[in-house]
């Protein structure tokens, strides 16, 4: 039986981390993980170029039942401080919108990174593992593995989200907070594309492959970035934002011209005396395949001067606030993330322990911390693992 001072399940963002920062500490540490491969989901997260961090970082970009526990970590262990790690390994990146920081070359850097760091603070990760039972014995903890077994002081738990089953994603962290009378909250797909009521369903895929623009609202958030039409539904990231945040059976308006006031603008038109067609004046800023699909064909030959008050209403409520009732959401599948998760009211915000099983940590996405879209999630891996490697 070989006995280490640290046993961390799952070799990914948030596992890595926390195995360099307690490695540091002089601890023994072993990660395990039942991939062939560490990092997987960081290889091919922001499309292979890894969107590691993000400029602004606040714990208003989270959402969890107890939103104040992000704070501490986020404070602790800052995006500028995942920077400098990555400023000495001179990894080039650059940012996008809304301050979302990716490599230039491939997401491959900042797992070797990881890695290299790992070597260095002496942590073994050994893949292809499977765990068959942890116990608890007086003062470490027993694992039963596929790999014969091992004790370690401290079990740090960074199994990851139901997110990407194809990439291994399984619900294990959640039974072992289950099985240590740790609650955990339902869990479901979040940063996930909708699908539509099958009529709706039927009418937009016409508009597969057109982006638009937009503000995507419900009662509780706003999001104001690119709507994408797909074969299935919607999808692009106001909508992967606002799926975070979005229940079954609700609504979502979306402002397919968040930047026009179109009744003001229609009205204008018509009282400068425009020859033009309606549809000729909307082509200006929106696709044909899109207006021709919202608004009648005989309102959109109509002559600018023919347009009544009460049809520049009905074209500006159309565009301005269509309203739609999503079917549900791709789910796991698909999904970015998971939101719920290990209830963070259990665990200690300063150092991710289990409060009623010492020795017993949770990091990353298998606690109830969601992440907008853009790097947050990333955040959070690197924040709650360091807090965890200062004292697991």
């Amino acid at each position: 039986m070989a006995e280490v001072d640290v046993i961390i399940i799952g070799a990914g963002a948030s596992g890595l981390m926390c195995a360099i920062e307690a490695g540091k500490r002089g601890r023994k540490v072993l990660v395990l993980d039942h991939a062939n491969k560490a990092g997987k989901k960081i290889l091919m997260s922001g499309g292979g170029r890894c969107n590691f961090t993000n400029y602004f970082v606040e714990p208003d970009n989270y959402i969890s039942h107890n939103p104040h526990f992000c704070k501490s970590a986020l404070s602790r262990y800052t995006q500028w401080d995942f920077l400098a790690l990555i400023g000495r390994y001179q990894i080039p990146f650059h940012e996008r919108d809304h301050g979302q920081l990716f490599c230039d070359e491939s997401a491959k850097d900042i797992l070797d990174m990881l890695l290299a760091e790992c070597d260095k603070a002496g942590v073994v990760v050994q893949l292809n593992t499977r765990i068959d039972s942890v116990e608890k014995q007086t003062d470490r903890f027993l694992l039963k593995t596929s790999h014969g077994d091992f004790t370690g002081q401290s079990l740090v738990v960074a199994t990851g989200g139901l997110s990407i089953p194809k990439m291994g994603a399984t619900p294990f962290g959640y039974k072992i907070a289950e099985q240590f009378g740790i609650k955990v909250l339902p869990t479901r797909a979040g940063l996930v594309p909708f699908t539509l009521q099958p009529e709706d369903k039927d009418k937009f895929s016409a508009l597969s492959g057109i982006a638009v623009p937009c503000v995507v609202s419900n009662s509780r958030q706003s999001f104001s970035e690119n709507v994408l039409f797909t074969h299935r539904g919607l999808s692009g990231p106001a909508i992967l934002q606002i799926s975070s945040y979005w229940r079954a059976g609700e609504e979502i308006a979306i402002n397919l011209l968040p930047q026009v006031n179109l009744e003001a603008e229609l009205k204008a038109k018509r009282q400068q005396k425009h020859k033009n067609k309606l549809k000729t004046i909307l082509e200006g800023y929106l696709p044909k395949r899109l207006i021709s699909m919202f608004l009648p064909e005989d309102l959109l030959e109509l002559s600018m001067q023919d347009v009544s008050d009460k049809q520049i209403q009905q074209v500006a409520n159309q565009l301005n606030n269509w309203t739609i009732k999503p079917n549900g959401t791709e789910g796991y599948r698909t999904a970015e993330v998971t939101a719920g998760g290990v209830d963070c009211d259990a665990v200690s915000s300063k150092t991710m322990e289990s409060k009623q099983v010492p020795g017993l940590y949770f990091i990353g996405e298998v606690l109830d911390v969601t992440g907008w879209l853009g790097g947050y999630n990333f955040q959070w891996a690197w924040s709650s693992a360091w807090c965890a490697g200062q004292y697991c």
